[in-house]
């Protein structure tokens, strides 16, 4: 465990930009060994006397190809170059069969200027976690809200069912190419309920981006009452188009949401250690998982007591 003069100068180096102390932190917040809770709450103690500002988590996600990794890096030149503001984008890429490690195609293509202390990127393996995000990516973006006025996250590519980033972002936005689908397509697919927005990407493709676009915002209009005032947006990375609308969009985001997120996060930290008996035993603890964290101050905490109480 660090002494409590390095996680200061850590937390310091980190907000001043330094994006090697920030990587140190992030490490720290990977880290699922039973100590980490504790290192955790100190690192996010310190940042919190400093007065953290409580920066927003904005997720896209969408299936393998089209175009979120380009766009969220066209976006996230926006807000910094726009409003000055310091962003961080967390890219979840698929797991090497091999190492374990991302296959680190997100970097290749969300490319920031060299040195720019306002702009840090990150990638996360998958590990075959099941929802497009990792198993640590809502732990890390505790931390970069803490640092970043804004953090985006992209999903490994998904299909219809995984929707784990609507569960960490405070907005989610679905990616779809030119010929996604008509509008019936649309209205059969799960994942249509979740987003907070939609966008068309590569634009630049001509009639077939339009004519998906307009599809869209066919069977949003029908699907139920209220869906069809989700935004939908038309754009091109390529060309820049649509992207400042986007921008705006992902800016008017509040943010601060990850605390109330805490109970799901800890409830799923109690089943993937101890199971249905962790669970059981959770019950009997408090009258419910939000009281649970509350008499602990935290989810950090709490699962240090918890983890106490329940031998693995």
């Amino acid at each position: 465990m660090p002494p409590d003069d390095e996680v200061a100068r850590l937390c310091a180096a980190a907000r001043g930009g330094d994006k090697r102390a920030i990587a140190r932190l992030v490490t720290r917040f990977e880290d699922d060994r039973p100590q980490a809770p504790l290192v955790r709450r100190r690192i996010l103690a310190a940042l919190d006397d400093e007065g953290a500002p409580a920066g927003r988590v904005v997720g896209f996600t969408g299936a393998p190809g089209v175009g979120k990794s380009t766009l969220v890096g066209e976006v996230a030149l926006a807000l910094a170059g726009g409003g000055g503001e310091r962003i961080a984008v967390l890219a979840v890429d698929p797991s090497s069969p091999i190492t374990g490690g991302a296959l680190l195609g997100d970097r290749t293509r969300v490319r920031f200027p060299p040195g720019d202390p306002r702009l840090y990127f990150r990638s996360q393996a998958s590990a075959h976690a099941p929802g497009g995000v990792a198993r640590s990516t809502y732990q890390v973006c505790r931390l970069l809200t803490r640092l970043f006025s804004t953090v985006l996250v992209e999903t490994v590519g998904i299909g219809q069912g995984e929707v784990e980033i609507v569960r960490i972002a405070d907005a989610t936005f679905l990616v779809m190419q030119p010929h996604g689908g008509d509008h019936v397509q649309f209205m059969k697919a799960g994942i249509m309920e979740v987003p907070d927005g939609f966008i068309v990407s590569k634009a630049d493709l001509g009639d077939a981006a339009t004519e998906t676009f307009h599809a869209l915002t066919a069977s949003l209009r029908l699907a139920a009452p209220g869906a069809g005032d989700r935004p939908v947006f038309l754009t091109s990375a390529r060309s820049g188009a649509g992207v400042a609308a986007v921008t705006a969009a992902v800016r008017a985001v509040a943010g601060g949401g990850l605390a109330a997120k805490e109970p799901y996060f800890f409830e799923r930290w109690v089943a993937g250690e101890y199971g249905r008996v962790g669970l059981a035993r959770l019950a009997t603890l408090a009258p419910s998982t939000s009281a649970y964290l509350a008499s602990h101050g935290g989810l950090d905490a709490a699962q240090t007591a918890f983890a106490a109480l329940t031998p693995g």
